[in-house]
């Protein structure tokens, strides 16, 4: 019961700091364009993410016969996402369309949301690695993928797979746009242009909510909708046979021997 309480708290501590690192420039008071603020963040954000990630894994794995086999589970679906990401950056699509985010929310769906968490958050590291995608965003891009992941894990499952699936896919349109959304937080306060669309010191929480608003639809809500289709059609057309494979995997590793 401690492990398991123990495991929750570094969860919840993960949500916590995401949470307060995005929030960070609206309790900063910085002028439009400095950029100082979250790339002195990032080397700390990631230092705490990765340790809390090892920590998680440590903790989850204490006393699972199936720990050596979860985390070769979490080590392939690691490097497939990361991997299509490296095919992304390769040959990019149209628009936000990223193919990383079906295995994610996939994985996290089938092992579990802690799983998920895990999942979404050593994917954006390890493929931001070889990717050469290291830079202020990342610690904010696995926190949000983490997200991503431990909310699948959150859906109910379904009987009939048709409704699973189907349940699956509209989980990721929505992730399409909320992920840019998130994204843009940590960014957005910093920005200069249009005053109806920027952040301004000071602002009430309706008024900096209506700004947003009018920022997201002018600059994000098209890159967004091309994430949300692309994560909706690889879904769909991969989900069934995906979900069969994972559920297999996930059986086997949940085997117990017992003395005669």
């Amino acid at each position: 019961m401690s492990r398991r309480w123990l495991s929750a708290a570094l969860y919840a501590l993960s949500l916590v700091v995401g949470v307060v690192a995005l929030a960070m420039p609206f309790l900063q008071r910085v002028g439009a364009g400095d950029s100082a603020l979250p790339a002195n963040q990032t080397p700390l954000l990631s230092v705490v993410l990765v340790s809390l990630c090892l920590a998680v894994l440590l903790v989850e794995l204490q006393g699972q016969a199936a720990g050596a086999k979860t985390v070769a589970a979490l080590g392939i679906l690691v490097a497939t996402a990361a991997t299509l990401r490296f095919i992304e950056v390769a040959i990019p699509g149209p628009g936000g369309f990223s193919p990383i985010f079906a295995p994610i929310i996939l994985g996290g769906y089938v092992f579990g949301p802690r799983f998920g968490f895990l999942l979404g958050a050593m994917t954006m590291l390890v493929s931001g690695i070889i990717t050469a995608g290291v830079g202020p965003w990342l610690p904010y891009q696995m926190f949000t993928a983490g997200w991503v992941g431990l909310s699948a894990g959150w859906l109910p499952h379904l009987k009939q797979t048709r409704l699973e699936v189907a349940m699956l896919v509209l989980f990721g349109a929505l992730w399409g746009f909320l992920f840019g959304a998130i994204m843009n937080l940590y960014t957005w306060p910093l920005l200069a242009g249009d005053p109806g669309q920027t952040w301004t010191p000071g602002a009430g929480a309706a008024d900096a909510l209506r700004r947003y608003l009018a920022f997201y639809l002018a600059t994000s809500l098209l890159w967004d909708t091309v994430a949300a289709a692309g994560n909706a059609l690889l879904l769909a057309g991969l989900g069934r046979p995906t979900l069969r494979a994972l559920a297999r995997f996930r059986d086997r590793l949940q085997f117990e021997v017992r003395a005669a």
